[in-house]
Formats: C-alpha cells, structure tokens, sequence
C-alpha cells in the first residue's frame, strides 16, 4: 500500500533567514535561539535555528554577544537590509557590473524605475534609518 499523506513543503534557505530574522526583530532587546524556535512555532529544530543565526551573523544581518554559555542575538538590519546584502553579493561575484547594473535597471517595471530614479536623486544618507 502506497502512503499517500504529502510531506511538508520544504522552505527554501532565503525563507528560513527571512523568518528567523523577523522573528528576531521583534523582540523586546536580545533574543536566544530558544525564543526563535518557540516563535517560530516550534516548527524548526534547534540546531536549524541555530544554523540559520550562524548564516545570518555571517551576513551581517545579526550580532550575538554571549549571556552564560550560551549567545543572545539581535538583528542588525532588516530584511530589506538583508535582501540588499544579497543583491550587493551578486553584484560583486559578476565581471562587468556595468552589464549587470544595465540589464537590471531595464528590467525594472515603471514604478520601480521611477522609485530608483527618487532615490538616486537623493542626497547620501537621506531617508535611511
């Protein structure tokens, strides 16, 4: 007899991070990684948990500072940080970044280009938090 009962669907690493670090950001100050998994659900083992902190500190995306003998982490950025961190990684692993740069810029619909234009437009700095 066959089973037939469909299997979770796995998350891919970048949802996992994404998950993590909101559930990071919403902590009242530092966080363990037993706080994550619990609200998280419990869905995650501990060691993923951990893994993906790892991944994130790795990043940059978190710092951890130790409390005992364990760590207690706080995110450093958000996921718009994050997502830019990855956007900044592919940019720098390619030859000629002018091509990459171009090739994006034109793929970009209406209202993203007219966004990036504003945002190139403003001085360094304005707007960031």
């Amino acid at each position: 007899m066959t089973d037939h009962r469909q299997r979770p669907r796995r998350r891919g690493q970048g949802e996992l991070e994404a998950l993590v670090l909101s559930a990071l950001c919403e902590a009242d100050g530092p966080a363990t990684v037993g706080w994550v998994q619990e609200r998280l659900g419990g869905d995650l083992a501990y060691t993923t948990v951990i893994t993906i902190l790892t991944r994130l500190l790795s990043k940059g995306a978190v710092t951890r500072e130790r409390a005992g003998r364990s760590f207690v982490w706080t995110p450093a950025s958000d996921q718009a940080g994050l997502a830019a961190h990855k956007m900044r990684k592919v940019l720098d692993a390619e030859n000629d970044r002018e091509a990459v740069l171009a090739s994006f810029v034109t793929s970009l619909g209406p209202d993203d280009e007219r966004l990036l234009r504003d945002l190139l437009g403003r001085p360094r700095g304005e707007g960031e938090d």
